[in-house]
């Protein structure tokens, strides 16, 4: 089963801060099964945006265990990450939009498609 979508992003934020990093949530969305969008801010002012990703990248047994995304916008001007996430917003009024400011997501987040590296953390 997975996890509540409030103790994804609190989990998440922790990890954030214990690297030294810091995050935020800017919307909270519905606490148990709302979609999760990361902003993430560079120091140069430029953001990239996460999305989860569809669910065709789900196997079977994984669509329940697994929290996927996949890139939306990659270091892009701070006005088209706001407008991606309004437009998305029209559509599901419940998800969550957690800010990260750090310049490497490092293993923070699992990409449709990557390789997961078997870290126990947010594992089967």
């Amino acid at each position: 089963m997975r996890l509540r979508t409030d103790i994804f992003v609190s989990a998440l934020m922790r990890r954030v801060f214990a690297r030294g990093d810091f995050a935020a949530v800017e919307a909270k969305g519905a606490e148990e099964a709302g979609a999760v969008f990361v902003r993430q801010v560079f120091r140069d002012g430029t953001e990239s945006l996460y999305a989860p990703a569809p669910q065709s990248f789900f196997g079977e047994n994984d669509s329940n265990r697994q929290r996927l995304f996949e890139t939306r916008l990659e270091r892009t001007e701070t006005t088209a990450v706001a407008e991606a996430i309004t437009r998305e917003r029209r559509f599901d009024s419940d998800l969550w939009v957690v800010s990260i400011e750090t310049d490497d997501l490092g293993d923070l987040l699992e990409f449709a498609g990557a390789e997961p590296e078997d870290d126990g953390f947010f594992r089967r």
